[in-house]
């Protein structure tokens, strides 16, 4: 007889991948959700270390208005529809306002410096404008630049890493706050 196998952590993690241009929510603690190539794109997460749920956003364009017929087939692609799909999605798994810890990475300024059509930077505008308007705050950021990043969050604890092009390893950029109230 044989002994039973034994599973690691990190044979139980789950890796989910988002797009450009979409999002995934979870309150599997064996999730990962993560993003890569962010440029000029934001990835904006949001956990409620209470429930473990958590969301990610890979969104392109800040302003659904240039094309309300593609944001209405692909909301994630804009940040105002996107982060209106990402709050409603996260609700649903009985997070709560007042406990999301939200983290935004990307943003960066690519094709154009001159700094006509900085996409990145207004990304970012428009993001801050939206979460303020709901009375939310972001809790960490790596925004502008000239870099791509990959986005992960942890749904087991809330750890949001990042890697840069160039650098080595991931950084920590955000550890969550303990299950707080």
């Amino acid at each position: 007889m044989s002994a039973p196998s034994i599973s690691t952590l990190a044979e139980l993690e789950r890796k989910v991948v988002v797009g450009v241009g979409g999002l995934a929510v979870s309150n599997d603690q064996n999730t990962i959700l993560t993003t890569y190539s962010l440029g000029s794109c934001l990835g904006v997460t949001i956990y409620d270390p209470v429930c473990h749920a958590g969301g990610l956003l890979h969104a392109m364009l800040p302003d659904s208005a240039v094309d309300p017929f593609k944001a209405a087939g692909r909301p994630a692609m804009f940040v105002d529809t996107g982060i209106a799909v990402l709050l409603r999605a996260i609700y649903a798994l009985k997070a709560s306002k007042h406990r999301l810890q939200i983290c935004v990475a990307g943003g960066a300024h690519f094709l154009d410096n001159n700094g006509i059509f900085n996409i990145g930077w207004r990304n970012f505008a428009a993001l801050a404008r939206l979460l303020a308007s709901e009375g939310l705050s972001i809790d960490a950021k790596d925004v502008g630049g000239l870099v791509s990043r990959t986005l992960n969050l942890q749904l087991r604890t809330g750890e949001v890493r990042l890697k840069s092009s160039g650098q080595s390893g991931e950084t920590i950029v955000f550890r969550g706050y303990a299950n707080i109230g």
